[in-house]
């Protein structure tokens, strides 16, 4: 993968995602305790053997790319690796980036000087594992000129994405925004290929298509055009992704054991998670015996910048009545630094320097970080944002019709709280 260029989309301003987003771009949310969601996407590069990356930063940029110097700095320039961050730089006129033709538009210089046969366009807020080496090897076998990854959703969630109609060869006829009656899939009237926004262009394809036509979107603009002119391939995410795979398991005889598989579980799986109930949805992904989304796979490693915490604790042990008082953490990941102080986590996620005092419970909840949960506080399906200072005896996730007096609530009934809602 030496002649291919990587550039990840991490400008997303993600308001559906608000209060998260007040102060960071959408890939620099936290995700699974102690990454970005960016490091998923940079991963993926990494495990795929690309060492030639640029970055396109925009909104709340600061935390974003503090991250990446701090925890990215692993490429060597002596054997041509890299990885570029490029903000908007005005370079073709005093304008912020438009859309995501428009980004790689104002930084074609930069792929010129990198001279790749193909650029990897990807989105750096998605939660998935893709092998990029079988996505270019699809792209070059088929002989395309652009090849637009594509996740195989239901039809009735066709007015959720951008859907392409292809023929049995899956190559692309067409390309509809949210349709409401979609073209489904060859011979499986059940299903569409939604766009995951990831392509794979040959370089002078790109440049040429970029010179040509200045509108600002791929997905909006460019390549619903392209149908016609160019041999443009949809890649059936589900059918061809096959991430190979060391994984744990334990045996009846209680033995673990280290596991090599050719198709992980999780190679067919994708989130955009673009909406609040998303991104919920994806943490709790993340917990269980048996996770939809293993992280701790040790042949396909995520990577990211470990902060300087110390271990997690969990203190007080005391289970006789009438003075119970037990830290407990069950089916649940929590990062460094936090302290379960004789309270209860189960099915949650919580991010660094957490602290869950005596006899309060958290429940299926999302918890960021240097968050303060007080004594006999009662947490369910939360997502709990950072620096917040929860009350002792506060109930948040029991009553929705009071928690939408005070909290923002989802559609799926998910409590959002921010540190605004609990003024010091």
């Amino acid at each position: 993968m030496k002649d291919v260029l990587a550039v990840v989309m991490a400008g997303g301003r993600g308001e559906r995602l608000m209060p998260l987003t007040k102060h960071r771009s959408k890939p620099a949310i936290p995700f699974g305790g102690i990454y970005l969601l960016v490091d998923l996407t940079l991963s993926n590069c990494i495990n795929s053997e690309i060492y030639k990356i640029i970055v396109l930063p925009q909104y709340m940029s600061h935390t974003l790319v503090e991250h990446l110097e701090a925890g990215w700095n692993i490429f060597s320039p002596d054997l041509g690796h890299f990885m570029r961050i490029a903000p908007p730089q005005m370079i073709t006129g005093e304008k912020w980036y438009e859309g995501t033709a428009d980004s790689i538009r104002q930084n074609a210089y930069l792929i010129e000087q990198a001279a790749p046969s193909q650029v990897l366009i990807l989105s750096g807020d998605h939660v998935y594992k893709m092998d990029f080496k079988k996505f270019r090897d699809y792209h070059v076998a088929h002989k395309a000129h652009v090849t637009i990854a594509a996740h195989e959703a239901f039809s009735d969630q066709a007015d959720q994405y951008g859907i392409l109609e292809v023929n049995n060869r899956f190559r692309v006829k067409g390309f509809e925004e949210k349709p409401q009656a979609p073209k489904t899939i060859p011979g499986d009237s059940s299903h569409v290929l939604a766009s995951m926004g990831v392509y794979i262009f040959d370089t002078d394809v790109l440049l040429d298509l970029l010179r040509k036509d200045s509108r600002a979107d791929f997905g909006k603009h460019l390549l619903p055009d392209m149908t016609d002119s160019h041999r443009v391939f949809a890649y059936p995410y589900r059918r061809e992704n096959k991430i190979r795979d060391k994984i744990f398991t334990v045996d009846k005889q209680g033995i673990r054991r280290e596991q090599t598989v050719e198709v992980a579980k999780d190679s067919g799986y994708w989130r955009d998670v673009g909406t609040l109930d998303a991104y919920w949805n994806a943490n709790m992904d993340l917990t269980g015996v048996d996770p939809h989304f293993n992280m701790y796979g040790a042949g396909w490693p995520i990577r990211t910048y470990q902060r300087q915490y110390p271990p997690v604790k969990t203190v007080f042990a005391t289970e006789i009545p009438p003075q119970i008082r037990v830290g407990k953490v069950l089916d649940s990941l929590v990062a460094h630094g936090s302290i379960v102080s004789g309270g209860l986590v189960r099915n949650s996620v919580l991010s660094y320097n957490v602290f869950v005092h005596s006899w309060s419970q958290v429940e299926e909840s999302v918890v960021l970080e240097n968050v303060d949960i007080g004594r006999h506080a009662q947490i369910k399906k939360a997502i709990i944002g950072e620096n917040v200072r929860v009350p002792a005896h506060e109930k948040i996730g029991y009553n929705m019709a009071q928690d939408r007096q005070r909290f923002r609530v989802t559609r799926r009934g998910i409590t959002v709280v921010a540190k605004e809602d609990f003024p010091a």
